[in-house]
């Protein structure tokens, strides 16, 4: 059994169980929603309590629930540029605006990079009358190169 045949298993228990992302992560524990899909899509780890959670909502097995605490290979994209047009829009807005960014960024903070690791995020929709608004905050400790 691999990973990524969890992750299909995941996600096909989700769909035949009628769940929602945000419930799943209200019945794993207090981690962030996004946390929990994270790693429930093979991008995470759980702990052995929230994988036991998971196992058991989900209907997985024991050495399935087993991998979801294993550190796994980060990064998902079967391609790059990514093709699916919702992932597409953020690689198009690191395309446009990466540059800018480096540039504030450093401006303010100096030579160095935002953690992904140290890092916390939220996503919330935004009502407009003119139509909904995704709004996606993202925060991550400051790391400055160090010189040796």
């Amino acid at each position: 059994m691999t990973r990524e045949q969890v992750t299909e298993r995941i996600i096909a228990q989700k769909v035949a169980l009628g769940l929602t992302w945000k419930s799943i992560a209200s019945a794993l524990g207090d981690s962030s929603e996004i946390i929990y899909t994270a790693a429930l899509l093979g991008q995470m780890t759980l702990t052995a309590d929230e994988a036991a959670k998971a196992a058991e909502l989900l209907g997985l097995s024991a050495e399935e629930a087993k991998l979801l605490t294993f550190p796994p290979y980060r990064g998902s994209l079967p391609s790059v540029p990514p093709t699916d047009p919702l992932i597409y829009r953020f690689y198009e807005l690191i395309q446009v605006y990466g540059t800018t960014w480096k540039e504030l960024i450093q401006e303010e903070f100096g030579d160095g990079i935002m953690s992904a690791i140290d890092f916390n995020m939220s996503i919330e929709r935004e009502p407009d009358p003119r139509g909904d608004r995704v709004k996606i905050a993202m925060s991550g400790k400051f790391l400055p190169y160090k010189r040796y």
